[in-house]
């Protein structure tokens, strides 16, 4: 039989999905599950992003322009403006979800070998987007006992080498909900402009801040030709399924580098551009009930975390994940043993190991990723399961 790729081989399952067997079988046997694994909003989908889809009209479902509909990047101008990023509509290529903008980056700006530098723990597909690019992700580990703060510049400057190309940050972030401020955005930016850095910025929560206002790596000035602005819709309007995103830069050989990926896979999807441009004509105060709700989600969530015996969790500052340390021996085995093993009252909970999202070797272990993208009772429900969970786990760990 013939033999798969050393690239197939090394890819690494996602943390957020592996134990959806587990959650399936659960469910299989009458048992509720309440998802905090995954970043898949129970809010509605905007009525008219979704009407501007069912009402399209055209006889031909044809390739859009391979950098995206033009009206639908003139569009995306006007809604970077509002957070004082100036750019024109052919410096911005809509891409299939924030993914593939990911992947263009690492495709574009680095050589297989390559290294990028990410503070971690960090969204765990870049660990899979690497591979599929032969790039190396290096990572500076940053503590739950800061909150995730961004480490101190002479940590990145011990990882930098002569193979290394670029920074990468999402912010706010997923994993941890840390919001980078302006202040770390501009160490960064001192970072790059001495070892002449790429800076890929993914922002997909930037509607989502909490406890500051976003500051974007678009704004930072003398950084136009290093900063690659990485965005998707999927979390802004509850639309994951639509799979757009959109890679945005000022520098033109790269861009020219991006349209050659662009053009190979064709076009991006034509009804999520529709949607997306719809998307953009939303009223201005459309986030101010979202973000408040996912407000009182976060509190809930880390108000009962921190009162659950041995628990701690951080405050997240945006974006709608926590971190929590919880006192147990292996998440990766508490994750699967809560959905495979437990339930209280017919309940119990989904979350995402954090050693997926790390990449050095034993980290993670005691800690987990929730979403608080479900409705406050829900939230509630899920965490005095786990609270249930954690004072009959076989595997807890006492301090």
């Amino acid at each position: 039989m013939p033999t798969i790729s050393q690239r197939g081989e090394q890819m690494p399952p996602s943390p957020i999905r592996k134990l959806v067997p587990f959650a399936e079988a659960a469910k299989k046997k009458g048992v509720k599950v309440y998802h905090l694994n995954i970043g898949q909003p129970d809010i509605e989908t905007p009525k008219p992003v979704l009407d501007a889809v069912r009402h399209s009209e055209f006889k031909i479902l044809e390739y859009s322009h391979s950098a995206g509909f033009e009206s639908y990047r003139r569009k995306l101008v006007t809604y970077y403006s509002r957070f004082d990023i100036a750019v024109n509509h052919n410096q911005i290529i809509v891409t299939t979800g924030g993914s593939e903008a990911i992947i263009f980056a690492f495709m574009a700006c680095l050589d297989p070998g390559d290294e990028v530098i990410v503070p971690e723990p960090f969204y765990a597909n870049y660990n899979g987007f690497a591979v599929e690019a032969e790039i190396k992700i290096k990572t500076i580990t940053s503590s739950i006992e800061t909150g995730f703060a961004l480490p101190a510049m002479a940590d990145f400057e011990k990882a930098i080498t002569s193979r290394t190309k670029a920074i990468m940050i999402c912010n706010p972030n997923n994993p941890t909900g840390y919001l980078y401020s302006r202040e770390e955005l501009e160490v960064l930016k001192q970072l790059c402009l001495k070892y002449n850095l790429f800076l890929f910025s993914d922002e997909a929560y930037r509607e989502f801040c909490y406890t500051g206002e976003h500051f974007s790596a678009m704004n930072l000035e003398g950084m136009e030709n290093n900063v690659i602005l990485l965005d998707t819709i999927s979390k802004r309007y509850s639309a994951c399924g639509g799979r757009i995103g959109a890679f945005v830069t000022k520098n033109q050989p790269v861009l020219d580098a991006v349209m050659k990926f662009a053009q190979a896979r064709l076009s991006p999807p034509t009804f999520a551009q529709i949607a997306g441009e719809a998307a953009v004509d939303l009223p201005t105060d459309y986030f101010d009930g979202i973000k408040a709700e996912y407000l009182s989600r976060r509190d809930i969530l880390v108000k009962m975390l921190n009162e659950i015996p041995g628990v701690f969790c951080p405050n997240p500052g945006g974006a709608f994940y926590a971190m929590a340390r919880l006192p147990i021996d292996d998440s990766d085995k508490f994750c699967q043993w809560i959905l495979e093993s437990f339930s209280y009252e017919g309940q119990t909970v989904m979350m995402s190991p954090a050693t997926g999202f790390y990449a050095t070797p034993g980290s993670g272990k005691n800690e987990v990723r929730l979403a608080y993208v479900l409705n406050t009772t829900d939230i509630r429900h899920a965490m005095v399961c786990l609270e249930k969970a954690l004072e009959i786990y076989p595997g807890r760990i006492s301090k």
